[in-house]
């Protein structure tokens, strides 16, 4: 897993976004882990920091749109895990890997592509 992008999918909202950018052909970096999860509500502070532990370089959380979650808070639940785990991150001095949410619908694979290709920019401007 070392020097990779995590990305933990929603099985409603980015997986399916996920899939279709693959159908589509559309390029995204070789080094994307893809994650399927019920509900981006679902990931957990030790579930960003075990992938940071197994060598990532980023993480991202992707999940339904805002009012749109099929678990209802999910994605928010999401948003504040994500927050949270940045605030952690820094306070510890390893704030260096970045740790993104992002809302999208099944049928947005340009907006998966531009997700990972942003964190991508991230990873390469900060030399990781």
């Amino acid at each position: 897993m070392n020097g990779c992008i995590v990305a933990f999918c929603c099985e409603h909202s980015a997986y399916p976004a996920a899939d279709l950018a693959g159908r589509l052909r559309l390029h995204y970096p070789e080094s994307l882990r893809v994650i399927r999860v019920p509900c981006a509500g679902r990931v957990d502070v030790i579930h960003i920091l075990k992938a940071f532990e197994n060598g990532a370089s980023a993480v991202l959380v992707l999940g339904c749109e805002d009012g749109a979650c099929h678990h209802i808070t999910g994605n928010t639940r999401a948003k504040e895990r994500v927050k949270y785990c940045n605030m952690l991150l820094k306070e510890v001095e390893v704030d260096g890997r970045p740790v993104a949410m992002f809302n999208l619908s099944p049928n947005t694979p340009h907006k998966f592509v531009r997700a990972v290709n942003e964190i991508t920019k991230i990873i390469k401007e900060s030399g990781r």
